[in-house]
């Protein structure tokens, strides 16, 4: 079997439940990767994650992992102020590196990954797994196929209820908040659109008194020529996602653009706007896929040097300007230059 054919040998850093219940058993239905190996602080909770996906190693440490020769790339679910020193610690150990989102803390935190990426020669790459669905591909097709009309705004919801102050999403001093955890796809999902980046913004920020997280954000982002992004993100509203992406002359609506069901179909919504009760609705449907399945697999081809990866690490660096600029204006109560 000659290099390129062989599948990319993988570890997992940590047990988060986003490692253990999705990105992993994705992963383990892609023909170019392997998942050997899982690391836990707790190497009893190693070993039981392991037994569960069938993985043929538990370390006891991620050192442990690090050093193992056999592993090629990690997968790095840590808290969010672990992401940039465990992501370089991997680099160092000759590894390269699909770090959850928000790939940093800061745009400047995440500046350092470029020296690494140079000094080590290893890829990075953050883990947004949607803009590997074929919904999420599909629909920029149509946007940018001038169906639609010319696009003037992308309008993204995305809520859920959490209010466990032990989750790691409610812990401020480890960068927990609505922001960070859900409002970057919005911001991604703009930028994926319209291909730009937003020049301003503006932010307004609800805190939960206890906790001090974010626990409802909402804000707009200016790209130029009219188009805007219009989002609102929450941690304690009831469950609900949507994009839109509207032209002026229709708009394309993902369904569940977020956290889709393998299992299940996806289907797009595309409008031709003749009026509001939608007559001029048609919907595309997808089949069942694995949306983690689909990015390990992309990512692993980049190892293999068969493809360039579509985001490279200059993506998730712009992403995280645009969330520092959004703290900011919340902060300072008026717009932010990106």
């Amino acid at each position: 079997m000659s290099e390129s054919a062989k599948p990319v040998v993988w570890g997992v850093l940590g047990v988060a439940r986003i490692a253990t219940e999705k990105v992993v058993p994705g992963m383990l239905g892609a023909s170019n990767v392997e998942v050997r190996g899982i690391a836990s602080r707790d190497l009893d909770k190693a070993r039981k994650a392991a037994a569960a996906l069938g993985l043929a190693k538990a370390y006891g440490s991620y050192e442990e992992l690090l050093a193992d020769p056999e592993i090629e790339a990690v997968y790095n679910p840590l808290p969010n102020h672990l992401h940039v020193p465990w992501t370089i610690k991997a680099m160092d150990a000759g590894k390269h590196v699909l770090c959850e989102k928000p790939i940093a803390l800061t745009a400047e935190e995440a500046e350092a990954l470029v020296e690494a990426r140079g000094r080590t020669g290893r890829l990075v790459a953050e883990a947004f797994m949607v803009r590997h669905h074929p919904q999420w591909l599909r629909a920029r097709e149509i946007a940018r196929s001038g169906e639609i009309g010319e696009l003037r705004s992308v309008n993204v919801l995305f809520n859920y209820n959490n209010t466990d102050p032990a989750n790691i999403r409610n812990r401020a001093d480890i960068g927990g908040g609505a922001l960070y955890d859900i409002g970057c796809y919005a911001v991604a999902a703009a930028r994926y659109f319209f291909a730009e980046e937003p020049r301003s913004v503006v932010a307004l920020i609800d805190r939960d008194p206890a906790m001090k997280t974010d626990r409802l954000t909402s804000g707009l982002a200016e790209f130029g020529g009219g188009r805007q992004l219009v989002f609102s993100v929450s941690t304690q509203t009831s469950l609900y996602q949507r994009v839109q992406v509207l032209g002026d002359r229709g708009r394309v609506e993902i369904q569940v653009p977020f956290n889709p069901v393998p299992a299940r179909a996806s289907t797009l919504v595309v409008d031709d706007g003749r009026d509001v009760y939608g007559s001029g609705v048609r919907i595309e449907e997808f089949p069942p896929c694995d949306q983690y399945g689909l990015q390990g697999a992309a990512f692993s081809r980049a190892v293999r040097g068969e493809e360039a990866l579509a985001f490279p690490l200059e993506d998730a660096i712009a992403n995280m300007r645009v969330i520092d600029a959004l703290f900011r204006s919340a902060r300072g109560g008026a717009w932010e230059t990106v």
